[in-house]
Formats: structure tokens, C-alpha cells, sequence
């Protein structure tokens, strides 16, 4: 069977499309999972906003053009 350029592209952008419509159930735990990461994200951006740095302090690496 031979196939054309055109024919392949065809076909294989069908097949993709295909796939793209079957998405995945989510995970039970996934919700959870997400929960407890928002959390410790937003408890250790608190711990970082309690620490104040004065305006004079510079970055530790130079910017060179």
C-alpha cells in the first residue's frame, strides 16, 4: 500500500485530532493532591513575606550586556 505525503499527513492529523477528544477521568486524589500543594505554597510565600529585605540589598550575580 502506498501512501502519499498528503495522505499520511491526513491520516495522522485524524488520528491526533481523535486523541485530543478522548481526555482522561481525573484522578480521586488529584483535587486533594492540589489542595494540600495550594497550601503549602501559600504557607511558605507568608514565611517569605515576613522577611524584610532593605532596598540597598543587590542581586547576587551582575547583569552584562
Amino acid at each position: 500500500m502506498k501512501l502519499t505525503r498528503r495522505q499520511l499527513a491526513a491520516s495522522l492529523a485524524a488520528s491526533a485530532a481523535a486523541m485530543a477528544q478522548t481526555q482522561p477521568a481525573p484522578l480521586a486524589g488529584d483535587d486533594e493532591e492540589r489542595k494540600a500543594a495550594r497550601e503549602r505554597l501559600q504557607a511558605a510565600a507568608a514565611e517569605l513575606a515576613k522577611v524584610e529585605i532593605p532596598m540597598a540589598t543587590e542581586p547576587a550575580f551582575q547583569f552584562k550586556a
